[in-house]
């Protein structure tokens, strides 16, 4: 089609400027006029807004739902949700999907540590409001950036399978051959993340570590391209998304740094009334990513944590078991608290649930996979924060938030 408008006086310029137009085509609370050939019609001012139920035609007059994604504008954020879009146009090839990008506050804000911006949704909050205003149907994150709490009226409707999920550290060029542990005394590393600071002061000692803000592209650059740092710290997921696995020096294993609740998997956002956009996204949940993240995050929910203390995690599926390993630190890493705990994944063979807001478990809405196997999921990170709170957590929380914002 040539153009599609809005307003309901287009039915008439249209007549009167001899386009032959198609049928309306009605979508919640306006209609769709279709100008089917010709160049001389009325245009639109800007592209409209799809919004739940959007349709398109296409070269031969058939009609499409139309699917707006919103994601950030970084050349991740696109490999990302251009993934997504992939395998959502396999699963459903009669639906037209659109990308629609912006940026949010995290991309904008450079030149401060994230730690100290003190907004919890730095990476989501415009993303969000394009939903609110269905502006897109759906928003394709990196789920480390959602909040534990979403706000009222959202979901997470697919978490996908999790990339590899560690920290990797990437050395600048002069350095190639060398380890953390060999590089030389006083040797600064780069990480914008507190909890990596944390874990790696604590492990190499020898080491200084400074912050280092921008996306992938940006932090390479600065590491290749000045003499400030011997090695940075990034996630090994959006390397290896990036195509970038060769400059991966070394993998970081749990005992020298866990990593952040949900790294390495990427969740898919969705308006909790739109049941239709809830079902079509579900198919792209991970049983096994969904109940490690929903472990995860009610661990940090519990902990009241974000990304202004140090809190890590690792996960894992062995047997019917699921294991959670979760830790505190201060933010020179000099205290800290670590403990294990599991659970049996082995379902009592529950039916499945209906969807309701009031489902979600820290965020989630996962519909098809047994409602008790995400419940002992939640109870496991729940317990697993009680745990850590008795021996003392929430103090050594409380000072690390307090010292980080007196920095």
């Amino acid at each position: 089609f040539h153009d599609v408008v809005t307003s309901p006086e287009a039915h008439s310029l249209a007549r009167g400027s001899g386009e032959r137009v198609c049928p309306p085509i009605s979508w919640t609370s306006c209609t769709l006029w279709v100008f089917c050939s010709g160049n001389s019609g009325p245009k639109p001012k800007q592209s409209y807004v799809m919004s739940e139920g959007s349709s398109s035609a296409d070269g031969n007059g058939k009609v499409s739902r139309v699917i707006r994604i919103g994601t950030r504008k970084s050349q991740l954020a696109r490999i990302q949700t251009d993934s997504v879009a992939a395998k959502l146009k396999e699963l459903y090839p009669d639906v037209h999907l659109e990308i629609v990008a912006m940026s949010t506050t995290g991309d904008k804000i450079l030149d401060t540590a994230l730690s100290k911006i003190g907004e919890k949704s730095l990476f989501t909050k415009e993303l969000e409001n394009a939903l609110e205003r269905n502006e897109v149907d759906l928003v394709v994150h990196s789920l480390k950036d959602l909040p534990t709490s979403l706000p009222a009226g959202f979901t997470i409707g697919a978490v996908l399978r999790r990339e590899n999920p560690h920290d990797a550290v990437v050395l600048h060029p002069k350095n190639a051959g060398k380890t953390l542990d060999s590089l030389p005394e006083n040797s600064v590393v780069g990480t914008s993340s507190l909890r990596r600071a944390a874990q790696l002061k604590r492990r190499f000692p020898h080491l200084e570590f400074k912050d280092i803000r921008g996306n992938l592209n940006t932090r390479l650059k600065k590491l290749d391209e000045k003499e400030d740092f011997a090695a940075i710290i990034l996630a090994a997921a959006g390397l290896k998304r990036m195509g970038w696995e060769d400059r991966i020096s070394a993998v970081l294993q749990p005992e020298d740094c866990m990593y952040a609740v949900g790294q390495g998997a990427l969740a898919v956002e969705v308006r909790a009334k739109d049941l239709d956009i809830l079902e079509m996204v579900s198919v792209l949940h991970d049983p096994d990513t969904v109940l490690r993240c929903i472990a995860e995050r009610a661990f940090l929910k519990r902990l009241e944590g974000g990304c202004s203390v140090p809190v890590a995690v690792h996960t894992y599926i062995k047997d019917s078991q699921l294991y959670l390993t979760g830790a505190v630190y201060s933010l020179d890493g000099s205290e800290s608290l670590k403990e294990t705990m599991q659970t049996s994944i082995c379902s009592g063979g529950s039916s499945a649930e209906e969807v309701d807001e009031r489902l979600q478990r820290v965020g989630v809405t996962a519909t098809k996979i047994p409602a008790d196997l995400q419940d002992g999921a939640e109870r496991l990170g729940v317990d697993l924060a009680d745990l850590l709170l008795t021996k003392g957590a929430k103090e050594i929380l409380t000072v690390a938030r307090q010292l980080n914002d007196a920095r």
